[in-house]
């Protein structure tokens, strides 16, 4: 008997979800309260529980069959530590320093658009929290809240995402925003000039019976460009418009972008080599290894087996990665391989789905108390202090 539509396609969304890519990571279906949480995937199902589909598939799809979403986090199963015994481990600290300024462990917030459509107070919520937590905040150029209220809830300027408008003037006009709001950094997103094949939005976006076109692509192919919401719910677009990410864009414009602005330029979306000589060749402060947490290209590649040919090219350029961290260890294993900071995205989000403030100070708070456990069993009681002797490459299961 054919099994009928809507079942597969619920079984491969299901298919699709971090839960089945990590099965040592069991979630909790009956989580209360952010305390409740035993590990980060326990937001995952409540999350889940409080989105309305459309809201769940913007956050949660991959691109063509999800597969390098799921790599992402399955990737980490084929890399084994190397625990170090008598070690005095008694004063292990997270701290580290990133472009002169101190932090208080290498974890960062990733940009994600319209989180308004997650929870009513969107990225201000999550900027108190990252206050809270002194964790550092990337803040979309589709943010729902204007970069100036995120500063006043974060207590100081958030870095930016920027996503290039077509017209030159007025990428100047939003880089010049930015600037004039505090950011110290600017991270532009380098991988969807292309476009992109979100099916499982697509899908999810059908499955919605609420009447939200004018939040979501509505009818036609599943082919979503950028699956962004309407400019009257994207401040920092106003008077810009949606006509970002040029297909015509080149690695001149890297070079235009460091004369433009005194922040910090980090690129976002490169994973070979190749291209992180480039940046390096082109005036690029930093390199943010992603593939938009699978959301980019099928490449099948996940981002941590990406990292050590990005980090021996970028040479002294820091390096920073997404994509798929969901345990202190697999944080711990970018940082073997030369990270300098790890970001998350889905794992905060659904911290604020579910909770909206708490959840997100949870989420950061589970991942750090995970990280530091880590760093102790490894005998490497300083960020600095970890190197790729602390990893042991697995055979494929």
């Amino acid at each position: 008997m054919p099994i009928p539509d809507s079942r597969r396609d619920f079984l491969r969304f299901l298919a699709a979800s971090p839960l089945f890519a990590r099965p040592g990571l069991a979630q909790d279906p009956a989580l209360a309260s952010p305390a409740e949480a035993v590990n980060i995937m326990d937001f995952e199902a409540a999350a889940r529980r409080v989105l309305p589909p459309a809201h769940w598939g913007y956050m949660a799809t991959g691109v063509d069959d999800d597969l390098t979403l799921q790599a992402n986090s399955g990737a980490f199963r084929r890399i084994g530590l190397v625990p170090r015994r008598l070690v005095d481990v008694s004063r292990a600290s997270l701290k580290t320093e990133i472009f002169g300024e101190a932090w208080e462990s290498p974890l960062f917030l990733c940009p994600v658009g319209a989180q308004k459509a997650f929870h009513p107070e969107g990225e201000a919520a999550v900027a108190r929290a990252a206050r809270a937590k002194s964790a550092t905040q990337i803040l979309s150029t589709v943010t729902s809240v204007a970069v100036e209220d995120v500063a006043k809830s974060l207590g100081r300027a958030p870095w930016f995402q920027i996503y290039i408008p077509s017209e030159w003037d007025k990428t100047e006009r939003l880089v010049r925003r930015a600037e004039a709001a505090g950011c110290p950094v600017l991270v532009w997103t380098i991988d969807l000039f292309g476009g992109r094949n979100t099916e499982t939005l697509a899908r999810s976006i059908r499955r919605d019976t609420r009447v939200c076109g004018s939040c979501h692509p509505a009818g036609g192919p599943a082919l979503v460009v950028a699956g962004l919401p309407p400019a009257r719910e994207t401040p920092m677009l106003d008077g810009i418009g949606s006509s970002i990410n040029p297909a015509f864009a080149d690695w001149s414009w890297v070079e235009r972008l460091r004369k433009l602005t005194r922040m910090k330029l980090v690129l976002k979306g490169i994973d070979n080599a190749a291209d992180a000589r480039l940046a390096r060749e082109h005036g690029a402060d930093g390199i943010l290894v992603s593939n938009h947490g699978g959301r980019a290209t099928e490449t099948l590649r996940a981002t941590i087996d990406c990292l050590p040919e990005v980090v021996d090219a970028a040479r002294q350029i820091p390096v920073f990665i997404d994509g798929g961290f969901r345990r202190g260890t697999d944080i711990y294993k970018a940082l073997a391989y030369g990270a300098r900071a790890v970001g998350i995205g889905r794992p905060y989000i659904w911290g604020l789905s579910a909770f909206g403030q708490p959840g997100v100070e949870r989420v950061i708070e589970i991942l750090r108390a995970e990280l530091l456990l880590a760093m102790r069993e490894c005998g490497t009681p300083t960020v600095a202090g970890i190197t790729r002797a602390s990893l042991l490459p697995l055979p494929a299961r």
